[in-house]
């Protein structure tokens, strides 16, 4: 039996055109993944090595089941593809610069920064430049020094473009960030790609060899590459020109970090002979779902187009409720979940918003109903303080240089080496232009005896690992480095469950890197699988209730799907209002929530919402796409306060937006319940208030107070062992004790 014998008459068309470039046109489920993994396993059946092959996808974990499937498809035949290239674009360009390390003016230990550190290594820019208070966030900087890497901005050329002293500002921080970069034998995400392609591009040697080295090239999720990317696989593709890009052009909703809308076309044109291949048999979702999401994508321009087919038949339409205020949407939505889980215990659903702080009600609701749920885009293991902790010190041991790492572990465990003293220290490395370490080995850094005995023993402490460590293999060296830096046992000591739970965090890291070791990994490899890995190769399919953005949940499918916030400023968001291009990315996030849906879609909006720094509900309008979708195939829930095509506006309510009352915990009275009562609701406390919460630094705390609305939202934890903290909610990673 051929394994062609399971395919349909497209993807076989798609399997068998091997020579020559190829675009498949793949629309939502109709088996783009399935094509390259097939695809691959037909070329090694017909004598193509399996070195010669090269696969590209965008995340860890759909590379991984990309490697079993290719596996699972030619055990039969008994033909080997362990030695297949299938990656993701960073890790590809990694292993790439590490074996080219010496042409590419890098050590072959080069460092990877991910975002975390990326985030630290701006702080550290901003701190060294003495800037102060600057109108922009570590994280927007971080965010504009990544948009100008992606189109070939450099420092000196983002100042002299700076209209203004903010914009020169973040031009100077552009420079430091990348000389912390290089001190630290650093590479960010978006060096890995630049670097490896001005590799390629300047030596003629190197790119030869990459040439002939692979003979065919397949790339996954095409309509998401940047254009460092797409020149990656122009440049690997060679005279013979194999390559083979899977895309779906109306799943292209990451624009804002530098991928090109339209680049399926592009591909045409970088490729004139390029054979096109649609695939529109649809196996995911119903003709229902299908119909309604074209019309709402058809309306986008610039499309190659394609009409999908759904082998499930035509389905139920799909429902709309509107409700009063995102508590009485998220009262409604974790209601249907309850039924929905106790009818079908294994099935899986999903709640689809555009913003991370719209989480928040659903959590509380489910929580309340006792619904097993999970928050995608949690910190995943390799993002726990512990386990980056326990990094950083490998990191501080092949490159003391690295001011990042060293500031991470200076006082992890605790040295009594205060923020004071760091201050000090980071002025003095300033000054000297020195790195703190060799600012801690000078012996001319002005301090106390106890501070100068405890800066002069973290340094004999790490001298002493890279002797001891310098031939270790990885589970041993890093038993090493948690044993002689007592981070283990400080953890073990610390006398409450949640010390506990990141002690055997530890431990498992050390059980990692021996897995990764039998696997013939080096500790080179593993640390950039740890740094390289995103929220996407996280995620846990047996628990039945997924909470996401839109932007996470693009590659999964659930049996029902409850797409929320259909409001103007929410989706489309604000930010994306300014230009048509914006609102059609836009519009193609909203397509894509709509096709993760397999048998059931409702759709959600609330009439009042409460706005950032506000202590009142405002009015919405319905979003736009709502309007979109064609009568026929749309009804509103019983309930619903209005149809989904409605486009009237809600006029202020004085009563019901001047005051917003949260229902509480115990399922108290909400503000829509006392509309009619004839008076204004009572303002009650914020139910955040009280709740023990874990961080992952801090331990266990008391949430105290709470400061404003939205993405932004600032909380104050009173935390067992450090005091009360201020910290902004998104980026603090707390999870419910």
């Amino acid at each position: 039996m051929s394994i062609l014998d399971d395919l349909n008459q497209r993807q076989r068309e798609a399997v068998l055109a091997t020579d020559g470039p190829v675009l498949v046109l793949a629309g939502a489920g109709t088996g783009k993944t399935r094509v390259i993994t097939y695809r691959v396993a037909w070329l090694i059946e017909n004598n193509v090595p399996g070195g010669a092959i090269l696969a590209v996808t965008f995340t860890n974990k759909a590379a991984q089941v990309m490697k079993e499937r290719i596996g699972d498809l030619l055990r039969a035949s008994g033909r080997d593809s362990s030695n297949v290239w299938v990656s993701t674009f960073h890790s590809l360009c990694a292993r790439l610069l590490r074996r080219e390390a010496l042409y590419a003016g890098l050590p072959t230990d080069f460092a990877i920064f991910d975002d975390d550190d990326q985030t630290s290594a701006v702080k550290l820019a901003v701190e060294r430049l003495e800037l102060g208070d600057t109108s922009f966030t570590p994280r927007s900087l971080r965010e504009q020094i990544s948009r100008a890497k992606n189109h070939g901005v450099t420092p000196d050329q983002m100042l002299a473009e700076a209209y203004d002293a903010p914009h020169k500002s973040i031009a100077r921080v552009f420079a430091v960030y990348n000389e912390i970069l290089r001190t630290a034998s650093a590479l960010d995400f978006d060096d890995l790609l630049l670097r490896a392609v001005e590799l390629l591009r300047a030596n003629k040697d190197v790119h030869a060899r990459w040439n002939q080295r692979f003979r065919y090239i397949l790339v996954d999720e095409f309509q998401d590459t940047n254009s460092a990317q797409e020149e990656l696989v122009r440049l690997l593709s060679g005279e013979t020109k194999n390559v083979c890009v899977v895309g779906d052009e109306d799943q292209s909703i990451y624009g804002w970090r530098g991928a090109r809308a339209g680049n399926l076309k592009h591909f045409t044109e970088e490729f004139p002979n390029a054979k096109i291949i649609r695939l529109e048999e649809n196996y995911r979702s119903t003709q229902t779902i299908l119909d309604a999401a074209a019309a709402v994508v058809e309306r986008n321009s610039g499309r190659l187009g394609k009409k999908l087919a759904a082998t499930l038949g035509a389905g139920t339409p799909l429902r709309f409720y509107e409700a009063n205020d995102s508590q009485g949407e998220a009262d409604f939505i974790s209601g249907e979940l309850s039924s929905l889980v106790r009818n079908d215990p294994s099935g899986h659903f999903a709640v689809l918003y555009r913003t991370t702080a719209q989480s928040r009600s659903f959590e509380e609701v489910l929580r309340r109903l006792g619904i097993r749920y999970r928050l995608v885009g949690g910190f995943s293991f390799y993002e726990r303080a512990e386990v980056r902790n326990a990094l950083a010190y490998v990191r501080l041991l092949f490159h003391s240089e690295d001011n990042v790492a060293l500031l991470r572990v200076l006082n992890v465990p605790p040295r009594g080496i205060g923020s004071v003293s760091v201050e000090a220290l980071k002025a003095r490395a300033r000054e000297t232009g020195k790195s703190l370490w060799d600012v801690i080995g000078s012996g001319d850094f002005a301090t106390g005896k106890k501070i100068s005995g405890a800066l002069t023993g973290f340094r004999t402490l790490i001298e002493q690992l890279q002797q001891e460590c310098a031939e270790l293999p990885p589970a041993q060296l890093i038993e090493r480095v948690l044993d002689r830096s007592g981070y283990l046992g400080w953890i073990e000591q610390q006398d409450n469950l949640e010390h506990s739970s990141r002690a055997e965090n530890l431990r498992e890291l050390s059980n990692a890197m021996a897995e990764a070791e039998e696997e013939g990994q080096s500790l080179q490899e593993m640390l950039d699988q740890a740094a390289l890995v995103s929220d996407a190769d996280e995620f846990d399919e047996t628990i039945p209730v997924s909470l996401m953005t839109l932007h996470s949940a693009k590659g999964l499918e659930f049996d029902a799907v409850f797409l929320t916030g259909l409001e103007e400023g929410l989706l489309p968001h604000s930010r994306s209002l300014d230009t048509p291009a914006e609102i059609e990315e836009e519009r193609r996030l909203f397509y894509v929530g709509m096709t993760r849906a397999k048998q059931s879609l409702v759709l959600s909006r609330a009439t009042y919402r409460r706005s950032y720094g506000e202590d009142r509900l405002r009015a919405s309008m319905p979003s736009r796409f709502l309007a979109e979708i064609p009568g026929e195939l749309v009804q509103a829930v019983i309930g619903s306060l209005s149809e989904p095509g409605e486009k009237r506006r809600y006029e202020p309510d004085p009563e019901f937006s001047q005051f917003y009352s949260y229902r509480s915990r115990t399922g108290g009275a909400s503000s829509r319940s006392s509309r009619g009562s004839g008076r204004a609701p009572a303002r009650s406390k914020d139910p955040l208030l009280g709740t023990r919460v874990r961080h992952p630094q801090y331990g266990i705390g008391t949430i105290t107070g709470v400061e404003g609305e939205g993405e932004d939202r600032r909380l104050t934890v009173s935390f067992q062992d450090y005091g009360p903290k201020k910290l902004i909610e998104r980026y603090a990673n707390l999870q419910l004790v």
